[in-house]
């Protein structure tokens, strides 16, 4: 018994000193936005969690009609994504507490809190942290993001049925780079063949947003992406009013995300709120009826109106 005593202490003191070092790492470690990540970029109003419970629901349903329900490895029930969310949080707060009095038990949890990350690296769709307030990043796994992102707002479009209540825009993001120049020029003159290169041509416009990041020119980034999409075929053209094919760049710190979306004006800039408003405009102007096949290997035109605006 004297030597159980000073040995449960010990057992404890490690125990703790390993929860205390888990616990100065950030809510999310390991699940940030990072170059290399395909998703989509989502912005809300205030509620980041509700947002993230409304993405699930919407993604997970056209998904579900795009690309047939989901199969999960092993017998794990499917939860929803902000149920899964919020299991995922009490989880951890849960193990630390339980850690100071019940080592085996906390051990136990963190092994199953390992499992069950790894079935979220498999999930069709997982939250990761963006780095900038009301904004959402959904990491995609399998899908195409600008074939889903388009069919939701095309549907939502025909219908007028309003999907969500907190989610303002849905953005694809098809690639993503360090948000540095150079990068991004390199990046980009792979990125664009599919849209602009030769014997592709197209009108385009720019969509430029940074946040969190002081280091990047707005004018710059636009006359460089600008030069690689002429410099693919001179005869893409710059549209500022009705393009076929918008290429948004979301900066946030070092992270560029990219992507080449249809009907991004007839969309209202991929707003769920007010692409459901009706518009005299819309009798005149019907979505791109380009088949998933055709866009993931021609998807060309739409861009740069706004960023050149801007820039004026």
């Amino acid at each position: 018994l004297s030597m159980a005593a000073p040995e449960a202490a010990a057992r404890k003191r490690r125990l703790k000193g390993h929860f205390a070092a888990r616990a100065k790492r950030p809510r999310g470690g390991g699940r940030q936005l990072e170059a290399g990540m395909r998703g989509i970029l989502i912005t809300c109003n205030m509620n980041e969690r509700k947002c993230v419970g409304e993405a699930y629901s919407l993604l997970g349903e056209y998904g579900d009609l795009l690309y047939g329900p989901e199969q999960l490895p092993g017998p794990a029930e499917r939860l929803s994504g902000s149920k899964k969310e919020e299991e995922d949080d009490e989880e951890e707060d849960e193990e630390e507490e339980a850690a100071e009095d019940d080592a085996e038990a906390a051990l136990k949890k963190e092994v199953g809190q390992i499992r069950a990350s790894t079935e979220r690296q498999l999930r069709r769709f997982q939250s990761v942290e963006s780095g900038a307030n009301n904004v959402v990043f959904i990491r995609t796994r399998g899908i195409e993001p600008e074939n889903l992102v388009h069919h939701i707002l095309k549907d939502i479009h025909t219908t007028k049925k309003k999907k969500t209540r907190v989610i303002l825009r849905m953005l694809p993001v098809s690639g993503t780079c360090k948000a540095f120049l150079e990068d991004m020029k390199k990046y980009t003159e792979t990125f664009f063949e599919p849209w602009f290169k030769a014997p592709s041509k197209s009108t385009f416009q720019i969509a430029y947003k940074a946040r969190n990041n002081s280091h990047m020119s707005r004018e710059e980034v636009i006359k460089e992406l600008a030069g690689i999409v002429g410099s693919l075929n001179p005869e893409n053209k710059v549209d500022l009013n009705n393009p076929q094919y918008t290429i948004v760049v979301e900066i946030i710190k070092n992270v560029c995300c990219l992507s080449v979306v249809r009907d991004y004006v007839l969309f209202r800039k991929y707003n769920l709120q007010e692409v459901v408003k009706s518009n005299k405009d819309d009798v005149q102007q019907s979505p791109s009826n380009v088949t998933e096949e055709q866009n993931s290997t021609a998807v060309k035109h739409e861009t740069m109106e706004e960023n050149l605006k801007e820039v004026k």
